[in-house]
């Protein structure tokens, strides 16, 4: 196996390959994208291609040999993930991992290290790791995966070999979803919301009814009176934990409505504007279902109301 069961970004696959048919690999690697596309499994699956003894001619791992199957149980003594301890990922977790760095492998002919969320790590932490990553010993290579560049010391990143992931195209991301979860039968607009993300899909699957529900909702503001928007609101004020998520979607539809009809589109992005001072409202704690009641009565008013009677 290699990186045929991994969804998206074609050209990493193809660079990754190459670097293992070619031995030509490099001791630090920055696996940079946004959240969610599978950076980590890249990460995982690269490792695993790393350590095996015996890869194909294509780059494949072979899934026989002792180091495949250490790996696939989760027990390869050559390979360790390390994650954040709380939000941030603290330097005695990278001193930890220095003085294992230094002891020989045990099964494969090289160890991989692969940290999570690298961009959480201290800077105590970075100048700390920038060490290894200075002279790291050549059984040794080390996989930084991180979304958010900025948050790295530029001397970190100068010393990686940087590999830039892209969103997950929407066509494969539903190819997928409706391929491998069942009874999934997503929306575009569903797609628009999961901005490429796997991670972020698969964590909505379970709320696809509360989102269809919204979109019913707020695609029907303008064929219905208000009482009975409220009424039809009960998505809303039951979802109290998800409801930022909810209402970022409301505006996702929002905003198809005000680009799909440009005579209209003035009192969408309006309604737009009443949402996120909504949530704002909501940020601050404000009072949960008086903040709802306003939001739907503002948006009725606004798309049923304000205009047309300026238009008469």
């Amino acid at each position: 196996m290699g990186f045929e069961n991994i969804i998206g970004n074609e050209e990493v696959k193809r660079i990754l390959t190459k670097s293992i048919v070619s031995g030509k690999q490099s001791h630090s690697y920055l696996f940079l994208g946004p959240s969610g596309i599978g950076k980590t499994i890249f990460a995982r699956e690269f490792a695993k291609m790393l350590l095996c003894d015996d890869t194909t001619i294509e780059g494949n791992t072979c899934n026989t040999c002792k180091s495949c199957i250490e790996f696939v149980g989760n027990n390869h003594p050559d390979y360790r993930e390390i994650k954040p301890d709380g939000n941030t990922i603290k330097i005695e977790q990278i001193r930890m991992m220095q003085e294992k760095v230094i002891e020989k492998p045990v099964i494969s002919k090289q160890k991989v290290y692969v940290i999570k969320d690298a961009d959480s790590m201290t800077k105590e932490a970075q100048n700390s790791l920038l060490k290894t990553l200075e002279e790291p010993p050549e059984y040794v290579t080390i996989i930084l995966v991180a979304a958010n560049e900025s948050l790295l010391l530029t001397t970190i990143k100068s010393r990686c070999t940087k590999i830039v992931f892209k969103k997950i195209e929407d066509n494969l991301l539903k190819e997928y979803l409706e391929k491998t979860e069942d009874k999934m039968n997503l929306s575009d607009t569903m797609l628009q919301i999961f901005d490429g993300s796997i991670a972020r899909a698969l964590s909505l699957k379970d709320k696809e009814e509360e989102y269809r529900q919204v979109e019913r909702l707020f695609l029907t503001v303008d064929k219905t009176n208000p009482i009975d928007l409220i009424n039809h609101a009960e998505v809303l004020y039951k979802n109290k934990e998800d409801i930022l998520e909810l209402l970022e979607y409301a505006n996702l539809i929002l905003y198809q409505q005000a680009i799909g009809n440009l005579e209209q589109s003035k009192k969408y992005r309006k309604s737009m504007e009443i949402v996120e001072k909504t949530k704002g409202k909501l940020k601050a704690n404000a009072n949960f279902d008086m903040c709802i009641d306003n939001l739907l009565l503002e948006v009725w008013e606004e798309i049923n109301e304000k205009y047309s009677r300026s238009e008469v």
